[in-house]
């Protein structure tokens, strides 16, 4: 497999815990993924408070993150959000701040710089050419082996102009001419949440950005206050392997629940292996017993309908009840993962993980 595949930690809501990364890396290193990327919209340091100094224990941790990584032979990557920095001049003081963060990253030793400007204001005179301006110049600022931009628009979805307003006339075209050759872009497919990817789809973004782009998987996430009711737990269809080819990457941007994204992360990895070949049911049912166990792999098949195309507010007390005892036993259980996926089910059902609109906002 030659395309880089690897977990972006892209979500809104809690962010997982520090020991819940480095046994992710772990589990990327078991597995030959290629990447993490560290980028949680719940890091008020890397979004809304990116003007203000780091913590010293954050820079700690990305720090071990980072050297983690390196022992794994994993790249590490970390997602800036510089909150709509480009709805002011990039002037002296923005690129002081910029250039503290940056260089923060260059000490801490992050191979993929990500510079992210989604979820921002849009409908702006010259977006492109403000955006263009700070990634390029952040760009060299890094040694980062590889810069990736996240675009405010980075879909065709409508959705988007929805929420951010109209997107410029030529928006993407510009950044396609104006950024610098070895900057990569994330997308998202023809959707945010796109449920397949064409080879021809994404030559034609690549035609637009004049690079391949970096596909941005929003599945599974379940974040937000609707898709944290639901459990995306099927296998990944949709994403032959011949796609690869147009890719710069493939990051799978994960649910709330680390444990239970480890399994969809292996089906997408088994995808892209089998090509054809490939058996998504079967896939399913390997990567749940290679990260639990048979049995609590044949419980979770069992449940899936129930927790994706059911979800949380349509089960009754009693049904949840139910649930919970029939995964209470493996909490017990001697596989580690085993049991940290049964408690990732029950805390769901019990409303562990509900975003709130207040929440999504916020962050």
């Amino acid at each position: 497999m030659n395309t880089e595949l690897g977990i972006i930690e892209g979500f809104y809501g809690e962010p997982w815990t520090h020991a819940a990364r480095l046994s992710l890396i772990n589990f990327l290193k078991e597995h030959g993924f290629s990447f993490c990327i560290y980028a949680p919209k719940g890091d008020p340091y890397l979004r809304k408070k990116w003007r203000e100094p780091m913590p010293a224990a954050r820079e700690r941790e990305l720090a071990e993150l980072a050297g983690a990584c390196r022992r794994a032979g994993v790249k590490f990557g970390v997602g800036l959000s510089p909150y709509e920095m480009y709805l002011s001049p990039f002037d002296a003081a923005n690129k002081e701040l910029l250039q503290a963060r940056i260089e923060l990253f260059n000490r801490v030793g992050v191979d993929k710089f990500c510079l992210l400007m989604d979820d921002m204001k849009g409908d702006l005179p010259g977006l492109a050419e403000r955006q263009i301006e700070i990634v390029n110049w952040a760009a060299s600022l890094s040694t980062a082996e590889q810069v990736v931009f996240c675009p405010t628009y980075y879909s065709y979805d409508p959705v988007l102009e929805k929420l951010f307003g109209k997107m410029p006339a030529g928006y993407l075209e510009a950044l396609g001419r104006g950024l610098d050759e070895k900057v990569s872009v994330f997308w998202t497919g023809e959707l945010v949440c796109s449920k397949s990817y064409s080879a021809e789809h994404l030559a034609g973004v690549a035609a637009t950005l004049a690079r391949k782009p970096f596909l941005w998987d929003n599945y599974p996430v379940n974040d937000g206050p609707r898709m944290c009711k639901f459990l995306h737990l099927r296998p990944f269809t949709g994403r032959p392997a011949s796609i690869g080819a147009s890719l710069a990457g493939h990051a799978v941007n994960p649910m709330n629940q680390v444990t239970l994204s480890k399994i969809s992360a292996l089906t997408l990895k088994a995808s892209y292996e089998l090509g054809p070949e490939y058996d998504p049911e079967k896939a399913f049912l390997g990567a749940a017993a290679a990260v639990t166990c048979a049995d609590l792999a044949a419980r979770l098949a069992a449940d899936t309908p129930v927790f994706m195309d059911r979800g949380l507010d349509v089960l009754s007390e009693a049904e949840k009840t139910v649930l919970k005892t029939a995964y209470a036993p493996f909490l017990a259980s001697e596989a580690g993962e085993s049991a940290a996926a049964a408690r990732e089910v029950i805390d769901w059902l019990d409303g562990r993980y509900t975003v709130t609109r207040d929440l999504f906002l916020t962050q």
